[in-house]
């Protein structure tokens, strides 16, 4: 006698999912009860409970738990990023269902699903102002007094799709600022397109002062780095950087970055105020060493105030005159809270005045979490993805992971991010994009402003990437998939 074989219950995955939704209200509570979540302003609570909702849930390996989930047609909780504890008691309602079971919880309305997305949408048009039609994703370029001399290119590059303008403020000074930002209004006023004005400030800037020749260094070679340029130099290569704090913190074995990576070296010998290094890595033609170079010490620690002393001058320029204020260099809570007790003391409210903090060290992204609370709950706050020197801080084959992770994090507490360095460099410099260039132009999309630096071809530049950003949106939403009708084989 054939018996039917009783149709599978996901009974024990089921169970699995509860368990993991009792972990994440746990442990999120714990983390928002540590946060005095309650004492913050209350517009960012929802985000910082969905954001420890995240810092939970991404603190288990789910990848045989979303397998499992994906044969029985459920959401493998891959884009739970802004809406955590949502996803999860739509699984757990659909497994019950499945189970015929009674709901142990209300299943949430599909209307709850949007909440997240329409909430970061809401932060970036905040920040960075209206999206374009068709295409969500801003495009902020750098200017350079270049533009004072055509004004009409700002016209041109507003047309061409370009949302907003950065000025940095390590180059030039108020009078050129000044200038610049009231030639951007103009333009805006003549295209009807509002362009914000973000002012990046410099903060410390681990660049060589001085060094001794033009010597090209070479695998094997050695030379000095000193705190000040030698009276008396006892070493034919030597180059000097004036900030203290490096030579306080240097150990043996410590690896040194040198202009973006042409040149790594290893720290032999360490004195008070110098260090002996030997090349490891450089250039097969060998690298000449030249002032005002940047320098980085992947992993190493520098206790450095984000504010210098030229940025303290720069801010009472940048707190009148910025829609936004890029801040270099923040590592850590107290860093945001030096900036804001700077702008109270202006007379600014940190709620009229967005602060995009730079994630450009190994320390900024380990304090990211804290980083995202102290800026929330003070008042609008993006990241900018340093890109440059976050590859140097942790090697580039960690980057293109860290940026990822950078992009989940600041989704889940509604956070607009800021794609920055490199974009589409060759062809903003000379016209000519690589085909990497373009794949990454388009990994940029799941942004919400991408960042073009200064070049003769800047036009091309926004041209290009804003057409590059439209074709994507329409494939490619933050992690997920757009099924977009596909017309290349009709």
């Amino acid at each position: 006698m054939s018996t039917t074989p009783k149709k599978p219950h996901p009974t024990a995955l089921l169970e699995r999912v509860r368990q993991l939704y009792h972990h994440v209200l746990e442990d999120s509570k714990k983390r928002t009860d540590g946060w005095n979540l309650e004492t913050l302003r209350p517009e960012v609570h929802e985000r910082l409970s969905n954001l420890a909702d995240y810092l939970a849930l991404r603190g288990q390996d789910l990848r045989e738990l979303q397998s499992e989930l994906s044969k029985w047609g459920l959401s493998s909780l891959g884009r739970a990023e802004g809406r955590v504890r949502t996803n999860l008691e739509a699984v757990l309602g659909a497994l019950e269902a499945l189970c015929q079971l009674e709901p142990s919880i209300p299943m949430p309305s599909p209307a709850n699903s949007r909440v997240g997305p329409l909430r970061l949408s809401a932060e970036a048009q905040r920040l960075f102002g209206p999206a374009r039609a068709g295409r969500d994703v801003r495009i902020l370029v750098t200017l350079s007094p270049e533009h004072l001399k055509k004004p009409e290119t700002l016209e041109r590059l507003l047309e061409a799709g370009m949302d907003c303008v950065r000025i940095n403020c390590a180059h030039d000074a108020p009078k050129v600022w000044s200038a610049l930002i009231k030639a951007v209004r103009k333009a805006a006023l003549e295209v009807n397109h509002p362009c914000a004005v973000l002012m990046d400030l410099s903060g410390p800037k681990l660049r060589l002062e001085a060094v001794s020749s033009d010597h090209r260094l070479k695998v094997g070679d050695r030379f000095h780095l000193a705190l000040e340029q030698p009276k008396h130099p006892h070493h034919q290569l030597w180059a000097s950087l004036p900030i203290p704090e490096v030579f306080s913190a240097l150990g043996r074995g410590q690896q040194v970055a040198y202009d973006d990576g042409h040149l790594y070296a290893t720290v032999e010998e360490v004195s008070e105020n110098s260090a002996e290094l030997r090349v490891t890595h450089t250039l097969p033609k060998g690298t000449r060493l030249k002032p005002e170079k940047g320098v980085n010490f992947p992993g190493l620690e520098l206790k450095l105030d984000p504010l210098t002393p030229a940025d303290l001058e720069a801010l009472d320029f940048v707190a009148v005159h910025a829609d936004l204020i890029g801040y270099s260099f923040v590592q850590r809570k107290s860093d945001l809270e030096r900036l804001y007790t700077e702008l109270e003391r202006l007379g600014v409210n940190p709620l009229d005045k967005p602060i995009v903090a730079k994630i450009e060290t190994a320390r900024a992204v380990q304090n990211l979490p804290e980083l995202l609370v102290c800026g929330l709950s003070r008042g609008p706050f993006g990241v900018m993805i340093a890109r440059g020197d976050l590859a140097l801080e942790l090697g580039f084959p960690r980057l293109a992971e860290m940026q990822e992770e950078l992009l989940w994090m600041c989704e889940a507490a509604s956070v607009p991010i800021i794609w920055a360095t490199g974009v589409l460099e060759g062809l903003v410099k000379d016209g000519l994009p690589s085909r990497g260039e373009m794949t990454d132009a388009a990994m940029s999309a799941r942004a919400e402003c991408v960042m073009l630096n200064k070049g003769a071809h800047q036009l091309e530049g926004v041209e290009v990437l804003s057409d590059v950003l439209s074709r994507m949106q329409g494939h490619q939403h933050k992690k997920e998939p757009q099924m977009r009708a596909l017309s290349s084989w009709t």
